[in-house]
């Protein structure tokens, strides 16, 4: 008798051992959020893509201080744009420093009471290299994800920036799932951005996204007409030689929000919330022209209650003036329109 008794209570303890487990498993899943809505990101600016904070400090404007004024000004994310490909290693191991460095931009941005989005930024290299981009994407999110299970619940990972050239659909859909089966692993719980095939056309219809997992939000970029947005780039032939061109005409805010409603219906249809992760004009268009069409890009996004991000903060296309310190008060005005 003593020996089914005690046979029974080690049973009735395992069992119980177990199902506390799995209770404990469910919450720390759930201590590393759950998908946000679009209206919980809010208005956002992209950060540190071409900054040497990566490096040490090297040609780094950016301030870790401006995370405050970024706060004050009314926005509640940052998009850290982040080539993680050229601090790998032997292994495609990413470098330490450079990780610690992360962990202290991150733990700056929570302080502030801003939201941070890593955003995987090696567009060039995936775009032209379709399989050597598969190695280093999927080596890097098996870091990231490995290092920040149960860390920063409010961190948001982007798989990857402006997936598109030497790829297809395809390609992207198979490579973006494999990422996402990595980071849900660990992070079964973690808020990710699943960004649509980068091309003029915006092909949303042609994403393929785990149907189970809703802890997903999809990001587009909108910079058409690129030939006003991008006039007097000096980087390109073609551009440098345009302008001045003008934007705002009713054809002009036709053509754009019909762009949008192609989203619209799409992630009403498919329940899927949407973040518009890059929007900008460069700074060589008229100021008017590039304040109306900034102004009604962000009014359009909010009304249609998507998150979003200007491209960017400082370098080009800057929203800010790092050398006197001072936001550029035309292009904060039309992004955040002062509360009457």
């Amino acid at each position: 008798m003593n020996a089914i008794c005690a046979r029974w209570l080690v049973t009735f303890c395992l069992t119980l051992a177990i199902a506390m487990l799995a209770i404990c498993s469910r919450a720390d899943a759930a201590k590393q959020g759950t998908a946000r809505s679009p209206g919980e990101l809010g208005r956002g600016i992209n950060i540190l893509g071409y900054d040497g904070i990566w490096e040490g400090g090297r040609n780094a404007p950016f301030r870790l201080d401006n995370l405050t004024a970024i706060r004050k000004a009314g926005f509640s994310h940052v998009r850290i744009n982040f080539f993680g490909f050229k601090f790998m290693g032997e292994g495609n191991l990413l470098d330490e420093i450079v990780l610690k460095r992360l962990d202290a931009v991150i733990e700056e941005v929570l302080a502030r009471k801003l939201i941070p989005i890593l955003d995987e930024h090696d567009t060039d290299t995936c775009q032209r290299d379709v399989s050597g981009c598969a190695e280093k994407l999927k080596a890097f999110w098996t870091q990231i994800a490995g290092r920040y299970a149960g860390r920063y619940p409010k961190l948001v990972f982007e798989v990857l920036n402006e997936p598109g050239g030497q790829m297809t659909s395809t390609s992207w859909n198979a490579l973006l799932n494999e990422c996402l089966g990595i980071i849900r692993t660990s992070n079964p719980g973690r808020t990710v951005i699943a960004a649509v095939f980068n091309v003029d056309d915006m092909p949303v219809e042609e994403l393929a996204l785990p149907s189970d997992d809703r802890n997903l939000i999809v990001t587009f970029h909108y910079y058409a007409p690129i030939r006003f947005t991008h006039q007097g780039a000096p980087w390109s032939p073609t551009f440098s030689r345009l302008g001045p061109l003008d934007w705002g005409t009713p054809e002009d805010e036709r053509k754009a929000l019909a762009d949008f409603d192609k989203i619209r219906i799409w992630s009403e249809k498919e329940k899927r919330p949407i973040y518009l992760g890059e929007f900008g004009v460069y700074e060589r268009a008229p100021t008017d022209a590039r304040t109306r069409y900034l102004s009604f890009v962000a009014r359009t996004a909010d009304r249609l209650g998507w998150a979003w991000a200007y491209w960017q903060f400082d370098h080009d296309f800057a929203a800010f003036d790092s050398a006197r310190q001072t936001w550029k008060p035309d292009i904060l005005r039309a992004l955040i329109p002062a509360v009457r």
